[in-house]
């Protein structure tokens, strides 16, 4: 092939560290059990290519379960089952029974550290780096959760009084939950949602990602040794023929999606009582960035250059529209273009790696076809190379000038093209804010600290996060994750999620002599796990 960009590699090329065995086992975990699937399955190929008798084909990785209907509704029995009304074992248990079983899992979970890290190059074609951090961040993730609702049950191991009333106010679960997550981070955004929807005592239903399937195999035993049957079931297969039979019972209490709103919304809709549908969504954005003429050139430029091709700009926090003052947008773009001709491009497994194959198969397809449409208009591909494809690989284009004709404009790209603007008047990027579907993140970058000051208050309002000389991003883990618009529903953060996934529930009495007998005599023989004033340390 002729201007390859990448060496896809043979067989022998790979690093026996990288290696990874064909995975054909059919089952998904349901009641407690490995059921082996006898139906149709799924093909499962990788975002690298690999070299074989001279020629380069998607390295076939195993396969996956494509269950029915009937096993989809089989799962949902088990959940609902498991989480019986309320009165479950798993829903009735103390928070330090849910919080030990945690800590097994999570335990178990690091016994499969490097196994999860290569289904994670494989199967999405992210950096071995950048897989090791997912994976260590969502082992942390779990433990910070852990700790989070002990100290909630700490602030509620007391009574309160209030005008002669006593009262104990805990958190108590929704019932059963049906998670699904998103193919850029298949472990960590899924257990976002899954760990404090968990660990609050609800009945788990998950659907991995469309890319990420097999990924979730090393942990089925954990899931199905540290929690009561039921509580956490894992389904595989087409939406049409899982999720949507399941929402369509109306026996789901909650919908935790992290996706694309059109797909949110249908899904959404399948519900036969909306009103009892508790939604967690984390959905589609178009970040801004708005650099000003005073801004501090390199850095803004390291910080973008991050900002849009971190994982190929497959995250719905990538900067995915740049807005640059015209006196500075030529020095900006001359910065930004041999940055990205000087960022390494390869196989995630290759040291100091940025920009990798890509999973989705038609994606190639769309982004050229949002550079062609951006070129009827009048934009151009200002770096050597850029938005040339090698199979999976697509070289990272920088298109400019881009205006609000092209599709670009307004479509989330989730991937390495980075359309970039000039602005003379701060209202412009300002306005785009305003008019936008959207409302995750913006990022600032500039010195003029009145300047950044009257931006901040103009875009609190407009996103939920407001970034200053620096990318957007989602972390730290303990601080809220939301978005306004279209771009989320409901916050996500170490501490909301427990929130998000529970519901405040008391037990209140009249302040008499009877009542008081009655709770002291319920507190001092422990004889329930609601009211209780005992404490974990």
């Amino acid at each position: 092939m002729k201007n390859k960009f990448v060496q896809f590699p043979t067989k022998e090329q790979i690093p026996a560290n990288a290696k990874l065995e064909v995975l054909e086992k059919k089952v998904y975990l349901c009641n407690g059990i490995l059921k082996r699937w006898e139906g149709e399955s799924s093909p499962i190929y990788s975002a690298i290519f690999v070299e074989e008798k001279g020629k380069e084909n998607r390295a076939y990785l195993g396969c996956a379960p494509l269950l029915d209907k009937i096993a989809a509704l089989e799962v949902l029995d088990a959940a609902e089952k498991s989480y019986a009304k309320g009165q479950g074992v798993w829903a009735t248990a103390t928070v330090k029974t849910r919080c030990e079983a945690l800590s097994k899992f999570a335990k178990r979970m690091k016994e499969k550290r490097e196994e999860l890290t290569k289904w994670l190059v494989w199967e999405i074609g992210k950096s071995w780096t950048d897989s090791e951090k997912e994976v260590d961040r969502t082992i942390l993730y779990i433990t910070d959760t852990i700790e989070a609702l002990k100290n909630l049950d700490r602030e509620s191991s007391r009574l309160k009084r209030e005008e002669g009333i006593y009262a104990q106010i805990r958190r108590g679960p929704l019932g059963v939950v049906l998670c699904m997550g998103p193919y850029n981070y298949p472990l960590n955004e899924t257990f976002a949602t899954l760990i404090p929807a968990l660990i609050m005592g609800n009945s788990i239903i998950l659907k991995p990602a469309k890319h990420g399937i097999l990924l979730l195999h090393p942990l089925l035993e954990a899931f199905r040794d540290c929690f009561p049957p039921g509580v956490v079931n894992i389904i595989y297969g087409h939406g049409k023929d899982t999720v949507m039979p399941i929402l369509e019972t109306g026996r789901v209490d909650v919908f935790a999606f992290i996706g694309g709103s059109k797909t949110a919304n249908m899904l959404k809709k399948a519900h036969p009582r909306p009103n009892r549908l508790r939604s967690v969504m984390g959905l589609e954005a178009k970040n801004p960035a708005i650099i000003l003429p005073d801004c501090d050139l390199e850095n803004t430029v390291n910080e973008v250059l991050m900002g849009t091709l971190s994982f190929n700009g497959q995250r719905c926090t990538a900067l995915k529209i740049i807005y640059v003052h015209k006196n500075i947008s030529a020095k900006f773009l001359t910065l930004l273009t041999e940055k990205v001709a000087n960022a390494k491009k390869g196989m995630p497994w290759e040291d100091g790696v940025m920009i990798t194959p890509l999973p989705e198969t038609d994606k190639n397809e769309y982004l050229t076809a949002l550079i062609k449409d951006a070129e009827l208009y009048g934009a151009k591909v200002i770096n050597e190379h850029g938005g040339k494809i090698q199979h999976s690989f697509f070289y990272p284009a920088v298109l400019f000038p881009v205006n609000e004709s092209m599709r670009i404009y307004h479509e989330e790209q989730f991937g390495p093209v980075i359309p970039v603007l000039e602005f003379d008047d701060i209202s412009e990027p300002i306005a785009y804010m305003v008019d936008s579907p959207y409302g995750q993140q913006v990022s600032i970058f500039g010195n003029n600290t009145t300047e950044i000051s009257g931006l901040i208050d103009h875009l609190v309002n407009q996103v939920c996060r407001v970034n200053v000389n620096s990318q957007c991003q989602r972390g730290p883990d303990v601080y809220p994750f939301n978005g306004r618009k279209d771009s989320a529903e409901g916050t996500l953060s170490v501490t909301d999620a427990l929130r998000v996934f529970s519901i405040r529930t008391m037990v209140a009495a009249k302040d008499n002599e009877l009542n008081r007998k009655i709770f002291e005599t319920i507190l001092d023989g422990r004889l329930s796990n609601f009211l209780s004033t005992d404490y974990i340390l």
